[in-house]
């Protein structure tokens, strides 16, 4: 049968569709290049498998092992450190779209052509949202209360150890930042940013890429205007001299698009960092496993639901993809896991 004459629902249109649809949708994202099933993961993906696991999905955090060993012949039972077993959850639900055509005169299309416009016009939407849900997730914006928005459950702001203002005193508030012209992003707030990160009690553990551990900031484009216009001493100018635009470093997709790297930080830019008091932005630095995305049984290979429905008499085709997933930043006992978040002033220009 080919393809042009699947029936309405026919499975093998509701497969091919379906998974198509959600391959596209990844693609597209910005987030994908830094999800993997490991816990050497920016964002690690779980699928449940349980008939019997309802809504919610465990992840294991993988602490750093802080122990001294033994040396030569010292014995080393007794002398073991324990695998301490920390976990979050995040929970799913169900989240759909669909578009209908307009009709068969006005569309002078057949039922394929249809299903292809159909497969890309959510492509784009389901791209946009999922890429929402990541910078929503990673900078704890709490001032997006619609859970369709982040990751089907509430955002969850970043805890005092684990935010960075790039003022004193006064300043060290959202608020006062916003008021503040000169509290703009700098290399030296990349640095403030790392040194946080490694003196936290849950220290932030580095994503290992070949024979480098490299930690990931994202930057609005606003934030990044104010670092490439700094022409103070040891400011952007340290950037351009980085590995980058030394040539290439690694096959791996988490250096493909970025600024650039200083201080072992790679430095994406994306328009979703949000903002959640006006005239700021939140910069957000992270390691493995700063976020989870969990799918729901059924959803082992990441697949849409794609579901088909004639209106009108027949006139008009409808479509609709939806999957049971969910996106969650990972928090630990209350601390945020693998995130610092970087608070400035950040404005069109």
């Amino acid at each position: 049968m080919s393809d042009t004459n699947y029936p309405l629902n026919h499975p093998l249109a509701v497969k091919r569709w379906g998974n198509g649809l959600m391959k596209q949708a990844l693609k597209q994202t910005h987030a994908m290049q830094f999800m993997g099933k490991d816990t050497n993961s920016l964002c690690q993906i779980k699928t449940e498998v349980s008939k019997d696991s309802g809504d919610r999905i465990r992840f294991g955090l993988r602490m750093q092992l802080q122990g001294d060993g033994v040396a030569g012949d010292d014995t080393a039972e007794g002398q073991e450190e324990a695998l301490e077993t920390y976990y979050d959850d995040i929970y799913i639900n169900q989240l759909r779209h669909a578009v209908r055509s307009a009709g068969k005169m006005s569309e002078q299309r057949v039922p394929f052509t249809v299903r292809d416009e159909a497969k890309d016009g959510l492509a784009d939407w389901w791209s946009g949202r999922i890429d929402t849900w990541f910078f929503n997730q990673l900078a704890g914006n709490t001032a997006q209360t619609d859970v369709r928005y982040t990751g089907l459950q509430a955002a969850t702001a970043p805890d005092a150890d684990h935010i960075v203002y790039p003022g004193t005193g006064s300043t060290t508030s959202e608020a006062a930042i916003s008021a503040s012209t000169d509290q703009v992003f700098s290399l030296t707030l990349i640095g403030k940013a790392v040194e946080k990160a490694k003196l936290a009690t849950n220290e932030l553990r580095p994503i290992k890429v070949g024979n480098g551990n490299y930690l990931v900031m994202f930057l609005h484009p606003n934030q990044t205007y104010d670092l490439r216009t700094n022409t103070n001493t040891g400011q952007w100018l340290d950037i351009q001299k980085a590995a980058l635009s030394g040539g290439k470093i690694s096959d791996s997709p988490i250096f493909t698009g970025a600024l650039g790297i200083y201080n072992g930080v790679i430095l994406h830019e994306n328009t979703r960092v949000p903002s959640v008091v006006s005239n700021t932005r939140r910069a957000v630095l992270c390691g493995a496993q700063s976020l989870g995305l969990a799918f729901g049984k059924g959803y082992s290979k990441g697949a849409f639901s794609w579901v088909e429905e004639l209106f009108d008499y027949k006139n008009k085709l409808g479509v609709l993809a939806g999957s049971i997933a969910g996106m969650k930043k990972m928090v630990y006992n209350g601390s945020d896991f693998g995130t610092i978040v970087v608070t400035t002033r950040a404005v069109n220009h």
